[in-house]
């Protein structure tokens, strides 16, 4: 068994807290990605989970047992760091083997995991290399083996494709994939990037301020915000600030700062004059010349055109200078001249109180 179950988890350094009363249980298996801006609290959270920081309070259990006063070791969970943190005087194999060699384990299983690691990691034939021989790409990838090669029960990551470029980062997104699906290994990935998360994760835990704001698959965090937070933070947003003017129904009537009236669906009843926030995703927009029946429709001026390969992203402002992306097809021509519209569908447009004094 290798569910993780924290109750309560916290966390203060003075009167500073970094991690609040955090409940989060990982099933066994699952790759659960925590997910937020610097200082939220995921690396402290996943230290915590390995034995390297000491709650203040709460409980870490792993496979059923409680392990929150127990050494790292005796936890049996795997660490990747950013920096791999690969030992330079030593071979990948006797890097792979190194915790191997730690639990004592005889020299032929060492042999035999450490030859299966390098197949896993793609990378037969290079156990008589030394780090300062690889690639960035393959030193991650050694660090990765060395981390699984003795069977933990738990693999924790803390960001550890940060220091890859970009091509890199992607074609190692995929091998993680692989890895952790041909294994089943329990695994809890810290990082800050949302693309990352979306293409890692089972389930995303994003956390703002020392607390889960919410948690869920990726497309459930996208389609579904529960906040305003989650809104802007996953995927790109349009956030168009206005006030109730109208309420009936299962819509509501806003007026944007731009003097542009949309509706928005009406989660339960909103007062006249309620200050609210509009998110509208890029891909649910259009341009046209002209209003569309049944869109919401925005007077824009179009700013910039920014081809991306197999599609265009248009920035335009509204008339209070509120910038607007649009993201259209390649093909995509721009009107003739002057003002344009952006349009919309009113169940397209995900709409939140303003928090106070913004």
């Amino acid at each position: 068994m290798s569910r993780v179950a924290l109750q309560g988890l916290a966390k203060s350094y003075r009167q500073t807290a970094v991690v609040r009363n955090v409940d989060l249980t990982i099933q066994e298996g699952e790759f659960v990605v925590l997910l937020g801006p610097s200082g939220c609290g995921k690396t402290t959270t996943l230290r915590m989970i390995a034995g390297l920081t000491e709650p203040t309070s709460g409980t870490v259990s792993i496979g059923g047992g409680d392990v929150t006063r127990l050494p790292p070791r005796a936890r049996n969970v795997g660490m990747v760091f950013q920096d791999y943190a690969l030992f330079p005087n030593m071979t990948v194999a006797d890097n792979i083997g190194f915790g191997l060699v730690e639990r004592g384990a005889s020299r032929d299983h060492i042999r035999n995991r450490v030859s299966a690691m390098l197949t896993l990691i793609r990378m037969e034939g290079l156990g008589d290399r030394y780090p300062s021989e690889l690639s960035g790409g393959q030193q991650q990838r050694v660090a990765l083996a060395r981390s699984l090669a003795y069977e933990p029960r738990v693999l924790l990551m803390d960001e550890p494709l940060g220091a890859l470029d970009q091509k890199l980062r992607d074609e190692m997104q995929r091998e993680l994939t692989r890895i952790q699906r041909s294994l089943g290994v329990t695994t809890v990935f810290v990082t800050h990037d949302q693309q990352e998360a979306m293409t890692l994760a089972d389930r995303i835990v994003v956390m703002n301020q020392g607390k889960i704001e919410q948690s869920g698959t990726p497309e459930e965090l996208y389609r579904h915000p529960k906040t305003l937070f989650i809104a802007n933070f996953i995927g790109r947003s349009n956030v168009l600030a206005g006030v109730v003017e109208e309420s009936r129904g299962d819509r509501s009537e806003i007026r944007l700062s731009s003097g542009d009236v949309i509706e928005a669906p009406n989660k339960g009843r909103v007062a006249l004059g309620t200050r609210v926030v509009c998110v509208i995703r890029p891909e649910h927009t259009a341009v046209g010349d002209r209003a569309v029946p049944g869109r919401n429709a925005i007077v824009a001026k179009l700013q910039r055109r920014n081809f991306i390969g197999d599609c265009v992203d248009l920035v335009l402002s509204d008339r209070a200078g509120q910038e607007i992306l649009v993201r259209a097809g390649k093909e995509w021509s721009a009107p003739a001249c002057g003002d344009t519209v952006v349009d919309f569908a009113p169940d397209d447009t995900l709409c939140f109180l303003a928090p106070e004094g913004a």
